[in-house]
């Protein structure tokens, strides 16, 4: 398996509101109108599950496989191309602002990875920027 992480990225809202979004994937819906359309398609979710299409990978679904309240959620792929698993931990810096990081560990096959490692840790830090960027109220 192989490892990608986001750089640690500051959210100024409390540990607690953060959790809360991440871990119920419905509130999914306050930030639908973000989701570039021209990258993800296909988007839909419920309160464990979220898929989406991203041309030319194809569909990826993952679900929520532990919540470790009010600090972690994993995530396992149902339906990718690849493998993966993905979890975003989010710790306290104070009352009133936390620190976030995402962690992506797929299956790559070894003739794959130099092609796509590039493009993983880059995603892996998208996904984290678009996550700091949240209004977690």
């Amino acid at each position: 398996m192989s490892k990608y992480e986001s750089t640690v990225k500051t959210v100024p809202y409390p540990q607690e509101n953060v959790y809360r979004m991440i871990s119920d994937l419905s509130n999914l819906e306050r930030i639908r109108d973000r989701v570039p359309s021209d990258k993800i398609q296909e988007f839909s979710f419920d309160t464990d599950t979220v898929s989406v299409s991203v041309p030319p990978v194809g569909q990826i679904t993952m679900r929520i496989v532990e919540r470790d309240e009010p600090k972690c959620v994993k995530f396992e792929s149902e339906q990718s191309p690849m493998p993966f698993n993905l979890w975003i931990q989010v710790l306290a810096v104070d009352e009133q602002t936390s620190k976030m990081k995402v962690t992506v560990k797929a299956d790559i096959p070894f003739m794959l990875q130099a092609m796509v490692s590039g493009l993983l840790q880059d995603g892996v830090e998208k996904v984290a920027d678009a996550l700091a960027r949240i209004p977690y109220e």
